[in-house]
């Protein structure tokens, strides 16, 4: 997982990578704690999928370039292109089913 600082660099790293998911949350939310770990045992099924975090409190400008109105946001990209996203209580089933019918077409 990359940590985040600014819009700019979330922008290059997206054009960086051909397949990414992108992790934002706030340090004060009890549900994001929860998720990350979760989200990040996933992906090591998938090594082909560069896992992204940006903590909104640090990028505050996050929320109006990708339209977030609550957290944990999981947005999932293929060339810079938005595929998916799901937010707040996230089923890893629904997660991992999305991912994987996904990278599976690549």
């Amino acid at each position: 997982m990359e940590k985040i600082a600014s819009l700019s660099t979330l922008h290059e790293k997206l054009n960086e990578h051909t397949v990414a998911l992108l992790y934002i949350s706030r340090p004060n939310c009890s549900v994001c704690h929860a998720v990350l770990p979760q989200v990040e045992e996933l992906l090591t099924n998938y090594p082909q999928v560069k896992m992204l975090h940006v903590n909104a409190d640090d990028v505050p400008e996050i929320a109006g370039e990708y339209a977030i109105f609550t957290i944990p946001v999981i947005i999932f990209f293929v060339e810079g292109k938005e595929m998916f996203r799901k937010a707040r209580f996230i089923p890893m089933g629904e997660l991992e089913h999305s991912i994987k019918k996904i990278v599976e077409l690549m």
